[in-house]
């Protein structure tokens, strides 16, 4: 009876060593990195930031290379446009009163303008017409035109201008700026005219 006993003993304690065993299973190691995969992998890092450095400074050089052309247009427009309104102060006409070849006060302010953009081109040379309206005979016009026009030269020229710049030619009644018959059209006729002879090109606003 003892016999049995102790060998039931025994019995149990092996089947509780055993399960024992099998819930405490051996630790596993963990597997080791390969050194050629994390090389791979930390290089392919360093190709898609070197990438995406070389994309932004393509894009930097493509915006740099718009503004500068952006700023080359419109310092090309900036100084067409300046030429244009310099080119349209020259031409301004002045008036005359009738059978007058004196200037008005508010036709002296044109001039002075005038003086100021020759002034500042210095190889800017100019011619003035004188115009005359309908009103007197074709020899007594043409004089008249000339004096209108000698009348803007001398201003200029007392004003610094030299006179070899400046050419004068008279017109008389034969360009009619107006077409009519009265007071109205007569008055837009009695003028001198301005035009750029040579050194036109590029002229300079004055400063």
């Amino acid at each position: 009876m003892k016999s049995v006993s102790l060998l039931l003993v025994i019995g149990l304690g092996v089947a509780i060593g055993a399960g024992a065993c099998a819930s405490n299973p051996p630790p596993q190691t963990a597997p080791q990195p390969n050194a050629d995969s994390a090389a791979a992998a930390e290089r392919a890092r360093q190709d898609s930031i070197a990438a995406a450095q070389a994309e932004a400074d393509r894009r930097a050089r493509e915006e740099a290379e718009r503004v500068a052309r952006q700023r080359e247009a419109d310092s090309i427009a900036a100084l067409s446009h300046t030429a244009e309104e310099v080119r349209a102060t020259l031409a301004t006409m002045i008036h005359f009163d009738y059978d007058k070849a004196t200037i008005r006060s508010e036709d002296a302010a044109i001039l002075d303008q005038k003086v100021a953009i020759l002034q500042a081109n210095a190889n800017l040379r100019i011619r003035v017409g004188g115009h005359c309206d309908e009103r007197g005979s074709d020899e007594y016009n043409l004089a008249l035109g000339n004096r209108r026009a000698q009348a803007a030269k001398q201003y200029l020229v007392s004003h610094g201008i030299d006179a070899g710049r400046i050419e004068t030619q008279s017109w008389g009644e034969e360009k009619p700026l107006a077409q009519g018959h009265d007071e109205a059209a007569w008055s837009q006729n009695r003028r001198d005219e301005f035009e750029v002879i040579s050194g036109g090109d590029n002229l300079r606003r004055p400063s």
